[in-house]
């Protein structure tokens, strides 16, 4: 089958080589354009261009697509039988929705109609979801409102982090398009009621408010690492949070516990586990207060 493939983080790589491996013709790959990251500000290739360019594929990354015509008809001029889409990062006009013969297929990271939009990982984490899952998504012009071809599930646990439910449910989305390539599924249409809404997230909302209920709060910390990851402040220091867990004890929310780093919340307690400071490696609780005593009554967040 003569595809193009369309999209830039870690997540869409896992598809776009089980496309290749099956044997399915890529006519282009499209990504976001190299950007500048990291703390050099380097301009860097995203993971998806990287992918495609080791595979030998031809790249494409515009800026933009809504309104460029030219970029309409370079996308016709491939004669696709389908594009599959995993996020890619820009909204695809109609003109290219319904140029491939068989559509476009999406990849999307929840149980739709359950999140639809941008952070559907973190969103379903934070709300403190038992399960969420891939859909296999028909495109149509609203914002995750096709019709489903495709669902798979993945339970999440007390421990379950961002980073687990990524790496599961990237896979999960490849061998799901496979199937979906290979055996064209029934479409479903989404059901009007239930839909919820994963907005884009900003670093500001990984700050640790810590008059919010540990389990949430716990949450938070599984849900927002490694993006955009959550912080607090310790004598006027960033502190990042990179994990902890539930723990026993009360006191004003934000103030240490002891002498162990567990911290009162605004009901229970969280005892960090790993941390960050400013130039400084990522390290244990247990490492960093040997470096740095947190005596009891200590109040972070200030």
């Amino acid at each position: 089958m003569r595809i193009a493939f369309m999209g830039s983080p870690d997540f869409a790589v896992p598809a776009l080589q089980a496309l290749v491996a099956a044997g399915h013709a890529v006519g282009a790959v499209y990504c976001q354009p190299p950007r500048p990251a990291g703390r050099g500000q380097a301009v860097r290739k995203s993971p998806v261009q990287v992918a495609a360019e080791a595979l030998g594929l031809p790249v494409r990354t515009p800026s933009r697509l809504r309104h460029d015509a030219a970029a309409h008809a370079a996308f016709a001029e491939l004669d696709l039988d389908i594009a599959v889409v995993a996020a890619y990062g820009l909204i695809l006009p109609e003109a290219m929705l319904v140029a491939p013969r068989r559509g476009c297929l999406n990849i999307h990271a929840s149980l739709l109609p359950r999140w639809r939009g941008a952070a559907p990982i973190q969103a379903a984490l934070l709300a403190g979801d038992r399960e969420t899952g891939v859909t296999i998504m028909q495109m149509d012009a609203g914002l995750d409102t096709g019709a489903m071809l495709l669902v798979g599930t993945v339970p999440i646990g007390p421990a379950t982090t961002a980073t687990d439910l990524h790496d599961a449910l990237a896979a999960m989305g490849a061998a799901l398009m496979l199937q979906a390539l290979d055996t064209p599924p029934t479409p479903i249409v989404q059901p009007k009621d239930g839909a919820t809404y994963a907005a884009k997230l900003t670093r500001e909302d990984g700050r640790i408010d810590w008059y919010q209920d540990a389990a949430l709060l716990d949450r938070q910390i599984r849900a927002l690492n490694p993006w955009p990851g959550t912080f607090t402040s310790l004598d006027g220091v960033v502190l990042k949070i990179l994990a902890a867990s539930l723990a026993s004890g009360a006191g004003v929310p934000g103030a240490a516990i002891g002498a162990d780093l567990t911290i009162a919340c605004g009901q229970g307690a969280l005892r960090l586990a790993r941390v960050q400071v400013p130039g400084r490696a990522a390290m244990s609780a247990d490492a960093f207060l040997r470096g740095r005593a947190v005596p009891a009554g200590t109040v972070l967040g200030r």
